[in-house]
């Protein structure tokens, strides 16, 4: 079992930055992969970025260019920096832990980007 919980989400103006973090817990050595997907309402759960155990890093069109991912290994943390908010990034903003055997989500934490 992997456990998530995600950070650092809330109110900002368009043009404004956010960085979100995941604290990933539990059997972690079995991570192969970490990422970041969102969902707006009446809208499908996307994927936005990704970062693998080599550190190779994958961003969706959407937010390529403004978003980047990283991690920190010695804290099991996962984080999204988020640059240049337009209105249309509000969504719920949720962390994946993908292993072999399953996927893992946290609860999620609301970014909401104000026009």
């Amino acid at each position: 079992q992997v456990q998530l919980v995600e950070s650092g989400g809330g109110l900002v103006q368009a043009g404004g930055s956010l960085r979100l973090a995941c604290a990933a817990s539990g059997s972690i050595d079995r991570i192969n992969a970490l990422g970041w997907y969102r969902q707006a309402p009446g809208k499908q759960r996307e994927l936005l970025a990704s970062i693998d155990i080599a550190g190779t890093t994958r961003y969706a069109d959407a937010v390529k260019g403004r978003f980047t991912i990283s991690r920190d290994i010695a804290k099991n943390t996962v984080f999204l920096q988020m640059m240049s908010l337009k209105p249309e990034d509000t969504a719920v903003y949720y962390c994946n832990a993908h292993t072999w055997s399953a996927n893992y989500w946290g609860q999620g934490t609301q970014v909401t980007v104000s026009s």
